[in-house]
């Protein structure tokens, strides 16, 4: 399955992607799952990040590594794709686009592509991953301004 979330913020584009670092992951971590960072190297190709989420009754790791980074005039984008994925996901995809709409404008965008083991628990996973990114939308406005809404 594929979901898209875009939010746009009052901070040029490079800026935004200079300031995605461990302290912003560290802020856009949903309350539930909790998030505990065991290793986060960056956003550049080959960054490995790893993390343990804590579901009170059990917890999971998950891996994700860098597969690619491009950057262009208006936009840079970077993919993370997991390799070591909690039981109940069988693949994960994300691409975080950084697109400059003008001189102090930029949409930040989420692609995420997952499967999990079974396509019913795919449309049940579906509206749970959407509101955990959905939760990132007013904290990228609070750390990057807010955008124009148009």
């Amino acid at each position: 399955m594929q979901l898209t979330i875009q939010t746009s913020v009052a901070t040029p584009f490079r800026k935004v992607f200079q300031l995605f670092t461990k302290e912003l992951f560290i802020k856009l971590s949903p309350p539930f799952p909790r998030v505990k960072i065991l290793h986060f190297d960056g956003s550049d190709t080959y960054d490995h990040v790893a993390v343990e989420l804590n579901f009170l009754l059990f917890k999971q790791h998950w891996e994700s590594v860098i597969t690619e980074k491009k950057e262009s005039k208006d936009e840079i984008y970077f993919i993370d794709e997991g390799i070591k994925l909690p039981f109940f996901l069988k693949k994960w995809k994300h691409k975080h686009r950084i697109v400059q709409k003008n001189a102090q404008q930029t949409q930040i965008i989420d692609e995420i592509e997952f499967q999990t083991p079974f396509k019913l628990l795919d449309v049940l996973l579906y509206p749970i991953l959407y509101f955990q990114f959905a939760y990132r939308r007013p904290i990228y406005r609070e750390v990057f301004g807010e955008g124009d809404t148009h």
